[in-house]
Order: C-alpha cells, then sequence, then structure tokens
C-alpha cells in the first residue's frame, strides 16, 4: 500500500495531536506513577488547548481525508470546538474533587483524551466504518471512565451496567451498518444518500431503526436512557459532569450527520423515529424528575428531557432545524458544565453531599453561589429572557416552520411541568433554613467554569448577543445540504 503524504492527513491534525499526546501521557504516567497526575491533568489540558486551536485555525472549505472516510467541514468545525470545551472544562473542575475522593489518578486525564479523540472521529465520520470506529473508541474510554473509583461499590456497578449496556447498543447499531451496506452497496454516506433516491427501501429503513437505537443509547434519549440515573447518581460526581458535556454533544452531532447527510431522500419515514424518541424523552425528562431527592439523579433527567427538546430540531430535517440543534446543544453545554461546576462543590467538612435538601438556605450562607445557580437553573427551565429560553424558541421554532405543530405543542407542555422541579430547587435554597453547615469553598477549577456559565447565561441575553452563536451554527447547518 501507498504511503499517505503528511499533508494529505492535515484535516485530521487535532485528533492526531490529542492521540499522540495521550501516548506520551501513558509514558509519562508508566515511569513516574501516581506522582504525576498533577502534571499529566495539566499536560491534558493543554493538549485540548491546542487541538481547539487546530480545529479554528483549520479554515473555512471542506476537507476530507482517508479515502472520504473523515470529514471536516463547518459542521465538524462547531461540534468539535464544543465537544474540546465540553471536555476541558470538566477537566479543570475535577482535580480538586478526585485529589480530596483520593482517586486522582494518572489515567483519568488521560481516558478523557482518548474519548475526546474518538468523540472528534465520530464527528467528522464521511461513512459508517469511522463511524464506528469513533464510537467505540470513545465508549471503551468512557466505560472505565465510569468504574474509577474502583473500591466503590456505586461506581463498579454504575461502570457494568455502562458496559453491559453500551455493549448491546454497539452491537444493535453494527447490525443495522451491515444492513445498510447489504442493501445499499455502500458504507460512505454520499454513497448511501444516492442509493437511497426513488422508492422501496424497506430493508435500508429497518438498518436505520438499528443505528436510530443505537445512536439513541449514547445520547441517553427515551427507549434507551435505562442506564443514565444510575451512571450519573453511581459514579464519581466528575465523571457524570464529563458524560453530561462532551459525549453528549458529539453524539448528537453523529446522530445529525447521519440523519442528514445518509438518508436525506427518506426524511419523512425517520423523521417518525426522531419524533416518537423527542417526544418521550421530554415526557420522562419532565415528570420522572420530579420526585428525585439526588442532585445527580435530577440532573440526569434533565439531561434525558434536553436531548428529547434538541432532537425537536432534527425531526424539522431542515438546515434551520440543524441550527436550532447546534445552537440547544451549545447553550445546554454551558448550563450543564456550569451547574455541575457547583454540585462538584458541595462538600461539607464529613465529605461530599449530593442530596437536593442540603441546598437549603444556601443563599443564606453562599448568596452569590446561590444567585448563580439561579440563573443556571432558570435558564434550564427555559424562563424569558434567560439563554435556556432561545434556545428552546429556535427549536420550536423550526418545528413550527416544518409544519410540526404537534410535536412544538407537546414540547412548550412538557418544558413548563420541567420547569417545576428546576424553580422547586431554588425555592429550597432561597426560602427554606439552611439544613446544615456552608459547604467548603470551591477550588480555583470550579469558580472559574461556574464563574464564567453563569456570565455566558447572562450575556446571551442581551440584544444582539446571540448574533455570532446563530451565525456560526448556521453556517455549520448549511454545510450539511
Amino acid at each position: 500500500m501507498a504511503a499517505v503524504p503528511m499533508f494529505a492527513l492535515a484535516p485530521a491534525l487535532p485528533e492526531i495531536v490529542l492521540a499522540a499526546s495521550a501516548l506520551l501521557l501513558v509514558l509519562i504516567g508508566a515511569l513516574r506513577g501516581e506522582r504525576a497526575a498533577g502534571l499529566i491533568e495539566a499536560l491534558t489540558f493543554v493538549a485540548l488547548l491546542v487541538a481547539g486551536f487546530l480545529v479554528v485555525t483549520q479554515g473555512g472549505e471542506r476537507l476530507e481525508t482517508f479515502g472520504g472516510s473523515f470529514v471536516v467541514d463547518a459542521f465538524a468545525r462547531f461540534a468539535k470546538v464544543m465537544t474540546l470545551v465540553g471536555s476541558a472544562a470538566a477537566l479543570l473542575m475535577s482535580g480538586d474533587f478526585l485529589r480530596r475522593a483520593g482517586i486522582n489518578r494518572f489515567e483519568y486525564p488521560i481516558l478523557i483524551l482518548l474519548a475526546t479523540v474518538g468523540m472528534m472521529m465520530m464527528i467528522s465520520a464521511g461513512d459508517l466504518i469511522a463511524l464506528y470506529l469513533g464510537l467505540e473508541l470513545q465508549s471503551l474510554a468512557l466505560y472505565v471512565v465510569a468504574a474509577i473509583d474502583r473500591d466503590n461499590a456505586r461506581s463498579s456497578e454504575a461502570g457494568l451496567k455502562y458496559f453491559v449496556l453500551g455493549a448491546l447498543s454497539s452491537g444493535m447499531l453494527l447490525y443495522g451498518a451491515s444492513l445498510i451496506y447489504g442493501f445499499t452497496g455502500t458504507v460512505s454516506f454520499a454513497g448511501i444518500a444516492q442509493a437511497l433516491q426513488g422508492e422501496g427501501h424497506a430493508g435500508a429503513i429497518f438498518g436505520l431503526v438499528f443505528i436510530a437505537a443505537g445512536l439513541a443509547f449514547k445520547i441517553s434519549a427515551v427507549p434507551f436512557h435505562m442506564w443514565t440515573p444510575d451512571v450519573y447518581e453511581g459514579a464519581p460526581t466528575p465523571v457524570a459532569a464529563f458524560f453530561a458535556a462532551a459525549p453528549k454533544m458529539a453524539a448528537m452531532a453523529l446522530l445529525v450527520r447521519v440523519f442528514i447527510t445518509a438518508f436525506p431522500g427518506i426524511v419523512d419515514q425517520w423523521r417518525q423515529i426522531i419524533v416518537f424518541v423527542a417526544i418521550a424523552s421530554m415526557a420522562l425528562g419532565s415528570f420522572a424528575a420530579i420526585g428525585q431527592r439526588n442532585i445527580k439523579r435530577l440532573m440526569a433527567y434533565s439531561s434525558i428531557g434536553h436531548m428529547g427538546y434538541a432532537l425537536v430540531g432534527l425531526a424539522a430535517g431542515t438546515a434551520e432545524g440543524v441550527q436550532s440543534v447546534l445552537v440547544y446543544m451549545a447553550i445546554y453545554l454551558v448550563m450543564t458544565l456550569g451547574t455541575f461546576a457547583f454540585i462538584l462543590s458541595m462538600r461539607r467538612e464529613e465529605g461530599p453531599v449530593e442530596g437536593i435538601d442540603d441546598l437549603a438556605g444556601l443563599a443564606r450562607t453562599q448568596p452569590y453561589a446561590a444567585y448563580g445557580l439561579t440563573i443556571l437553573f432558570f435558564s434550564l427551565a427555559g424562563i424569558p429572557p434567560l439563554a435556556g429560553f432561545l434556545a428552546k424558541w429556535y427549536v420550536f421554532a423550526a418545528a413550527v416552520e416544518a409544519k410540526l405543530y404537534t410535536l412544538a405543542v407537546i414540547g412548550v407542555l412538557a418544558s413548563v411541568i420541567g420547569a417545576y422541579y428546576y424553580i422547586r430547587v431554588v425555592k429550597i435554597m432561597h426560602f427554606d433554613d439552611p439544613a446544615g453547615a456552608a459547604f467548603t469553598p470551591m477550588s480555583a477549577g470550579q469558580k472559574v467554569v461556574f464563574a464564567l456559565a453563569s456570565i455566558v447565561i447572562l450575556i446571551l441575553m442581551l440584544p444582539g448577543a446571540p448574533a455570532p452563536l446563530n451565525g456560526a451554527a448556521l453556517a455549520a447547518a448549511r454545510s450539511l445540504f
């Protein structure tokens, strides 16, 4: 086989840098042991920043390598930047928690790095093989991350559940991919789109159902959500923070790319799948979270609901619909990272706490933290004029434009019901008597992420502030059509 010239690999340079960094860091860890944990964490953060810089400076044109299996376009760049932001922020705010918990192993940042390589591969996938490779690289790293606290039974259980169900979903996705290959004779997304022009594609649609099931697991959409509350609650909080941010962004980007670029001729067929999953996810996210007493389980059901809202935009099947998904996911990422930055700081002298009732009287003991968290929770609830409201407005507007009126109405009703459990937490913070001593001070990383997230949510309220985000998302969406 002829050698591939180096410049031909330029589109994949950010991924190559991350993969090479991971190999180097493994060597450092193997030589220095646990003493290298802090150094490896810092170097991982630098590697993520370098990769982000390389993604941003790749230019605006569409690039391909590995025979069209790896595609870099405006859509990929947008999603990759968001994913790298999610990974870097999760890493920045995790260190202090892991050190206090005694699980500050040097493998953790490296696994985050490897998972991020997989996510970026998923986002740039141009065919079914690249899709599967990226998905498995991400998943294998995440299985280990979920069970990183191996001395804790809950963490081990979370890792095992995620592994078993993840393996099942990967098998379903692989079966769906093989069916599509069998009925179309190609694995490339462009080739599949060409083969499915016209009528009579029952076999390929059957394969598409299996692929949708595999990807729905990765974004924890109903009915493949069952792992999410248990893993969020059982895994260490930094792991839950990471799971809620970057992997969600990457999986949603992959879902959008697959449906829009590989199946543009059968929109009416796959729209039915997306509409069902969106309605089920919004409904479950709204109702199941009401009775929760653990803040991490609450955030798990919240993330399920938010994936449902994002899918409303995809159901439209238009460039404006994809734009609304990207805007929604970007705002969701900021809100989630900010909220988890605070959850990571919920610690008293006796150790970390996770109960919602532990937030009682926070406005009196830590007023600034309470006000920041109030902003984030109101935004998650979609209360105007905060950023969360804008995000929901865009996806519902895209659905209405595509004449999906019933879906938009159900989405609005689910949002109203879901607002209850966010407002309940705000009520506990501001109106209940303090439940105990104030939490220990936030670490520097947690403060940075929490403050930046709260400020970004407030800035997006200002007239004209969302315009750059909307413009970048629209350019990204149009690159798929």
